[in-house]
C-alpha cells in the first residue's frame, strides 16, 4: 500500500493531503497570507499526527508542478524535494491544471470539454483543455481571453470552465454552452492523480525538477529607489 503526502501551493491556498493507495486519509487547507512559508511544515506535522502516521510511513511525496504563483511553487517544490531527499523516496509531479480538471470531472455527469484555467493578470490566463477522461486536448499555455475564445468548442457542446479565473472569464464568454464551475484547487486532487503516476513509476528527477512557471519571473524595480527591486 502506497502512502503519498501531497502538497499544493500554486495559488494563495496552501493545501496538503494524505492518501493511502489512492484513498484520501486526511486533508488540510489554509487561505491566509504567508501560509506557504510559515505554516506548511506545521500543517504536515499536524496532519500526520491526526492520521496516526509517522513520517517513516510515507512512500512518496507529490507536489503541484504549476503553473501558478512563482513564490508558492518554489516553496512547495523546495519542501517536497527536501522531504523526498531526506526520506529517499520518490517525488511525483502533478500538473495544477490537470488536478483542477480532475476536480471538475467529479462534478460533471454530461459529456463535454473541461477548460482548467488559473488567473494570470488582466484578461490573461494559464489554461489547458481536457476531455472528460482527462486527456489533454492542447498544450498548456497562456492566453488572452476575449468574447471569441473557445467559440469552436462551444459550438459543439458543453464546455466546463474551472479554476480561479472563471469569474473574470464568465464576464466575457457568454455562450449558452459555457458552464462555470466553482472548484478550488486541492492537494486532495493532486494526491488522487499522483497515485496513478506512482503505480506507473512516473517520478520526477529529484535533482533537476523545477516547477512549470510558464512565464519567466520578473522582479519589479522600485520607482523611488532604482537600486531596490
Amino acid at each position: 500500500m502506497a502512502v503519498i503526502l501531497s502538497l499544493e501551493t500554486s495559488t494563495p491556498i496552501c493545501s496538503i493531503a494524505l492518501h493511502r493507495s489512492g484513498e484520501l486519509l486526511g486533508e488540510k487547507s489554509l487561505d491566509v497570507p504567508g501560509a506557504h512559508s510559515e505554516k506548511l511544515m506545521g500543517m504536515i506535522d499536524d496532519l500526520l499526527k491526526e492520521c496516526g502516521l509517522p513520517i517513516t510511513d510515507i512512500n512518496a511525496i507529490a507536489v503541484s508542478e504549476g503553473p501558478g504563483s512563482y513564490t508558492g511553487l518554489r516553496i512547495g517544490t523546495s519542501v517536497a524535494k527536501g522531504l523526498a531527499f531526506a526520506r529517499n523516496i520518490p517525488l511525483v509531479a502533478v500538473s495544477t491544471l490537470a488536478a483542477l480538471a480532475y476536480g471538475a470531472s467529479l462534478l460533471v455527469e454530461d459529456k463535454g470539454m473541461l477548460v482548467a484555467m488559473l488567473d494570470a493578470r488582466r484578461m490573461e490566463v494559464y489554461r489547458q483543455v481536457f476531455d472528460m477522461d482527462l486527456n489533454p486536448i492542447n498544450e498548456l499555455d497562456s492566453e488572452i481571453i476575449d468574447t471569441n475564445s473557445y467559440f469552436e468548442l462551444l459550438k459543439i457542446g458543453k464546455v466546463y470552465f474551472v479554476g480561479d479565473a472563471v469569474k473574470k472569464v464568465s464576464e466575457v464568454i457568454t455562450h449558452p454552452n459555457a458552464v462555470f464551475l466553482e472548484v478550488q484547487i486541492s492537494a486532495g486532487y493532486i494526491g488522487s492523480l499522483a497515485f496513478g503516476k506512482f503505480q506507473k513509476g512516473e517520478f520526477a528527477d529529484l535533482a533537476y525538477f523545477v516547477p512549470n512557471y510558464l512565464k519567466e519571473f520578473k522582479a519589479l524595480q522600485s520607482k523611488k529607489n532604482p537600486l531596490l527591486i
